[in-house]
């Protein structure tokens, strides 16, 4: 499919759901984090990918964004013990950054596809080729319907 039938959004949002950055329907991940080797449903290939440590600085920054500013908050206003801190904010930041992990990575793949980088690049270039062959068909078969009516509609006016 062709840029201008992918948005950026619907990009972004197919990858934080774990779904193929091309057709929106497959699997992005055979598990937890590790990425399927290309989509289920549509056969596009995912392994080209290169995520490495990017997702979890990512997740790290999200998470501390959240988490320190209520530390923060609940210090100055409560001034509670540090076993209530350690029970309170431990737990938090480790479901936030389980919880985010993986969205974020499949954000961090699917603008990878989105901008063909890395392994991506050749099969962006394919993408792009054939949406220019559907457009220039698209548009052979439109004016093939407008000859097609305009000849209809000569004798018509005589």
């Amino acid at each position: 499919m062709s840029e201008a039938a992918h948005p950026l959004k619907t990009d972004l949002w197919n990858g934080l759901r774990g779904r193929c950055p091309n057709c929106g329907r497959g699997h992005m991940f055979r598990a937890f984090l590790k990425v399927a080797d290309k989509c289920d449903v549509c056969g596009e290939e995912l392994f080209h990918q290169r995520a490495d440590d990017f997702p979890a600085y990512l997740v790290i920054v999200l998470v501390g964004h959240i988490v320190v500013p209520l530390i923060l908050h609940v210090e100055m206003t409560y001034q509670p013990p540090y076993w209530v801190h350690l029970v309170t904010w431990l737990p938090l930041t480790l479901a936030l950054a389980l919880l985010l992990i993986q969205p974020v990575k499949g954000a961090v793949v699917a603008m990878q596809w989105r901008l063909g980088m890395d392994g991506f690049a050749a099969f962006k270039k394919r993408r792009e080729s054939l949406a220019a062959e559907v457009a220039v068909a698209t548009q052979g078969a439109v004016a093939a319907q407008v000859a097609a009516s305009v000849t209809a509609e000569a004798p018509a006016r005589v």
